[in-house]
């Protein structure tokens, strides 16, 4: 009878210790999965001062392109829900991985702009679905110190990618290559996920098993969810506000406050050195403050880099007030993303993740050009005024979010 109940105690014991191990691996793909994203993100801006030249275009042709990548990935988002009780996580994550690798060897393919205005369509598609189910499966998985540290793992395959398409530009000679190695990155990545499909079957909950066979959340129904819409408003005011700083910090300090184009051309790069570098940070903070904690710390840091911007001091004063943003920003992406199933429930969470997903990118579509607008005919002096409104957006809808959720589930 004793050896009976310890071999079941070893086979216990055996069990967890598998299911840890596998638990550690799945995450350490999850992480070289974040990486992955990042990677095509920079490419477009670092090759197109070459590109648009050798196919013969405007150089605002890039902005049509990202147009459509945009698109897609708005489209690709609000499907999700549907996609993900259909096939699961693993599956659209190496889909989506594969379909992103097609597009970039298109790209390295390419030498006419409709080639490149075609293959942006999987692109799109393929970026949003991965990005909004595997937020998504993180959030209702994992603690929010990991969030935090795989947006920074996200911000280190967008640092990485232009070093590739300079070292393409530079010592091949063409920016063919460079899409090209980023391609073979991709493809590489998506028949590791498709050979680690277990993985992701044998982590998943019986609750997840259940939302699997459940029918797909309709789009009224998730506008209606209390608290949904000022916590879409949050996501949308977060990704213009970010979006709008990184393309027009280098313009305002040139043209506003008389710093030099080559001094100046740093700043979005030392933006998202601050948002990844704060990320990492954030990481460790999340282990100790929750989610609602860390963004309302972020938003107060963002008013006091927008005040810096403000006082009519020397020019370092606004140079280190875009610096300070980005490390305000570092925060509030991943710990919205994360706190998700807490606000409304597991089984909305991915249809919600959709959503807010494509509101991202409905912000970065649409509100940096219309401050191109406001600079082209007002005035660029007006940046710290714009930015100001969506960090007043993000304060109250979040609040109001808070509000509305008690700390407890909506």
């Amino acid at each position: 009878m004793t050896f009976k109940v310890l071999n079941n105690i070893m086979h216990v014991v055996s069990k967890m210790q598998v299911s840890v191990y596998m638990y550690n691996l799945l995450l350490t793909l999850i992480y070289v999965c974040f990486i992955s994203l990042g990677l095509p993100d920079s490419l477009l801006g670092s090759a197109w001062p070459v590109m648009h030249e050798q196919i013969s275009v405007p150089v605002s042709y890039a902005g049509i392109i990202s147009m459509i990548i945009s698109i897609g990935t708005v489209l690709s988002s609000l499907m999700s829900d549907r996609m993900q009780r259909k096939l699961g996580t693993g599956k659209i994550t190496a889909i989506s991985v594969a379909m992103t690798a097609v597009a970039l060897f298109g790209f390295s393919v390419s030498n006419r702009f409709w080639m490149l205005i075609l293959w942006s369509i999987p692109y799109g598609l393929g970026a949003g679905a991965v990005d909004s189910v595997l937020n998504n499966y993180v959030a209702l998985h994992y603690k929010s110190k990991h969030m935090s540290w795989l947006h920074c793992s996200w911000g280190v395959g967008a640092s990485i990618s232009p070093y590739i398409m300079s070292f393409s530009l530079l010592k091949i000679g063409n920016w063919n290559s460079g899409y090209l190695v980023v391609s073979i990155i991709q493809i590489v990545l998506s028949v590791i996920i498709f050979i680690s499909m277990p993985l992701w079957k044998n982590s998943l909950s019986s609750d997840s098993d259940n939302i699997a066979e459940s029918k797909p959340i309709k789009f009224k129904e998730i506008i209606s969810t209390k608290g949904a819409v000022p916590c879409f408003l949050t996501f949308f005011g977060y990704c213009s506000l970010e979006l709008t700083t990184s393309l027009w910090a280098s313009s305002y300090l040139v043209q506003n406050r008389g710093i030099t184009a080559e001094v100046a051309s740093g700043c979005a790069s030392l933006f998202y050195l601050g948002i990844t570098a704060g990320r990492a940070v954030n990481g460790f903070l999340a282990m100790k403050y929750s989610d609602r904690t860390l963004i309302r710390l972020g938003l107060g840091i963002i008013f006091t880099g927008i005040i810096l911007m403000f006082l009519p001091f020397h020019p370092a004063f606004a140079f280190v007030g875009f610096v300070v943003i980005g490390l305000g920003c570092a925060p509030i992406y991943p710990c919205i993303i994360h706190m998700t199933p807490d606000l409304f429930g597991k089984e909305k969470s991915q249809a919600i993740m959709g959503v807010q997903i494509a509101c991202a990118y409905c912000g970065f579509c649409i509100m940096p050009p219309l401050f191109g607008f406001i600079a082209n005919h007002i005035s660029i002096a007006l940046l710290p005024a714009y930015l100001i409104v969506f960090l007043l957006l993000m304060v109250l809808m979040h609040e109001k979010v808070v509000k509305i959720s008690k700390g407890e589930v909506l």
